[in-house]
């Protein structure tokens, strides 16, 4: 057993085991380690654990340092390196007249290497490029040609199921998929539905394949013989997930039943002739165990105020006035003529007089500015009547009822 740490460069996915030489190093912290391109900034994705002596490929590399704020400094300033590197390779790419397309740039963290990442349909004479590149930036340049699924991997985004991709999130490598696949996970073969954003095959379609595979040996072939519990027919569908198949049966083709693969016995597997089949007993149906649950007794929440409780809930008392009827309760005003009260009785009590009917009282005379007249004195006897509102339109009618003439 080997004490190791991981660690996981800008840009991939694939971990890489390095010697912590006494360093405690802990899962997300950067570290600067040594690499055959020279020194590399890395992030630790496991801290000092240890692996068997076979799964490492000697000799271990070794950390140099943790990382520090200088280092954190260094790896900003190559990020502008590398962006100032792009725009000045697209416009010598232009210059040439070179068929390919830049995709990313990289800058060492020594600062010694750049590499320019780009995708072309065919081979490209880019010599002279490289010539112009280094009298520029006086370092070790190099051009690497990927293909599409890399460009993908770099560049990012999200795919049809609106994760983003595979590859570059948490894949080491890219598997080789086949259109074999889609067809034994029965999907359909329209390149457009089974094809990620690169162009080629989704790579999801690996995943499930292994599940797919011993799934098709266990269930039958389409158009094959079988015995059901209801009798001989052919295979027309098979579901290899849920491991259920549907039989169109001889004694009625024209409704397709859906059995278990455990209540069909194969008899032929695949297309051919019955003859020299000898048809062996119905199978049984399968029933589904269930255990009995006992019944529980629904319980129901009871308000306070029960025929049991009834007696002790508190009542409200009804107020009367002193001397009144008892048991009348009091009501409220709501509005309307107000009824006269019960007039108590005692010395103190003294109707009062009724009120002289005199003369009515002078209406009180609102002050007006000067210079501001009733309207009603300027007109003449007889016009003081209310005026009849203007016309808004629509169709009049005449005193008798009839429509207006046009």
């Amino acid at each position: 057993m080997t004490e190791v740490i991981s660690v996981r460069f800008r840009g991939g996915s694939k971990t890489y085991f390095f010697d912590p030489k006494g360093i405690q190093v802990r899962m997300g912290e950067n570290v600067i380690v040594q690499t055959a391109q020279g020194l590399e900034f890395a992030t630790c994705t496991q801290g000092n654990h240890e692996v068997a002596d076979e799964a490492i490929v000697k000799p271990l590399s070794a950390i140099v340092r943790r990382a520090t704020e200088n280092d954190f400094r260094v790896v900003e300033y190559n990020r502008k390196r590398e962006r100032d590197a792009f725009d000045i390779c697209e416009g010598k790419i232009a210059d040439h007249g070179l068929e390919m397309k830049l995709v990313n740039v990289s800058v060492g963290f020594d600062s010694n290497k750049i590499v320019f990442y780009f995708t072309a349909d065919g081979r490209v004479d880019f010599r002279e490029l490289v010539r112009d590149l280094a009298s520029v930036f006086r370092a070790r340049i190099e051009l690497r040609q990927i293909g599409v699924r890399d460009e993908a991997k770099m560049i990012g985004g999200l795919g049809i199921c609106g994760r983003p991709f595979c590859c570059s999130q948490f894949l080491d490598g890219f598997m080789p998929v086949s259109i074999k696949m889609a067809k034994t996970q029965n999907l359909s073969l329209n390149p457009t539905k089974i094809s990620g954003t690169c162009g080629r095959l989704m790579c999801c379609l690996k995943y499930e394949q292994n599940a797919y595979e011993d799934a098709a040996k266990r269930m039958p072939k389409l158009e094959s013989f079988v015995q059901t519990p209801d009798g001989p027919g052919n295979v027309k569908g098979v579901e290899l997930l849920r491991e259920r198949v549907k039989v169109s049966l001889d004694s009625g083709p024209e409704n397709l039943k859906t059995y278990r693969a455990c209540e069909i016995q194969v008899l032929r597997n695949g297309k051919g002739s019955r003859e020299g089949i000898e048809i062996p007993e119905r199978t049984a149906r399968f029933v589904e165990e269930r255990e009995e649950e006992e019944l529980i007794q629904p319980v129901f929440s009871t308000s306070y105020y029960t025929d049991d409780h009834l007696a002790e809930a508190p009542r409200r008392e009804k107020m009367s006035i002193e001397g009144s009827d008892t048991g009348k309760p009091r009501h409220r005003h709501r509005g309307g003529r107000r009824r006269s009260a019960p007039r108590p009785e005692g010395p103190a009590f003294q109707p009062q007089p009724p009120k002289k009917q005199g003369s009515p009282r002078p209406p009180k005379q609102q002050s007006r500015p000067e210079g501001q007249r009733d309207q009603r004195e300027d007109c003449p006897a007889g016009e003081n009547k209310r005026r009849r509102p203007p016309y808004r339109g629509g169709r009049r009618w005449n005193k008798n009822g009839d429509a207006p003439k046009t």
